[in-house]
């Protein structure tokens, strides 16, 4: 089971500007993010997918290590970074296992700049 940071009190009323950053990683990278006040979560393997979707109902920005994303079934990863809410970024863990996407690469493809 995912260790967590004890939930904090979440409105989606949208004149509240509390919005908690929740993070999904590796043990190492989770304390330090710990540390600059977001709910970190340790899921056990193949757990990723479902923590994921437990965070993202009361998160407003979900911060996930790409080798987490990794494990998630890719079609539930792309739901949840296509959503408007909420915000989803894929970051690296503090041992760089591996890395996120490329994002300037992706935007510069789409925009017929590389092949």
């Amino acid at each position: 089971m995912a260790r967590a940071a004890p939930d904090l009190p979440v409105s989606r009323d949208p004149r509240v500007a509390v919005h908690v950053v929740a993070f999904i990683g590796d043990e190492v990278s989770a304390a330090g993010y710990r540390l600059a006040g977001a709910q970190a979560y340790v899921p056990a393997r193949g757990e990723e997918a479902a923590v994921l979707e437990a965070v993202r109902s009361r998160a407003g920005l979900v911060l996930i290590t790409a080798e987490c994303a990794a494990r998630i079934p890719h079609a539930a990863l792309q739901r949840a970074l296509a959503a408007i809410e909420p915000l989803m970024l894929i970051v690296p863990d503090v041992r760089a296992h591996q890395a996120p996407p490329d994002l300037g690469k992706r935007v510069r493809k789409q925009l017929g700049m590389e092949t």
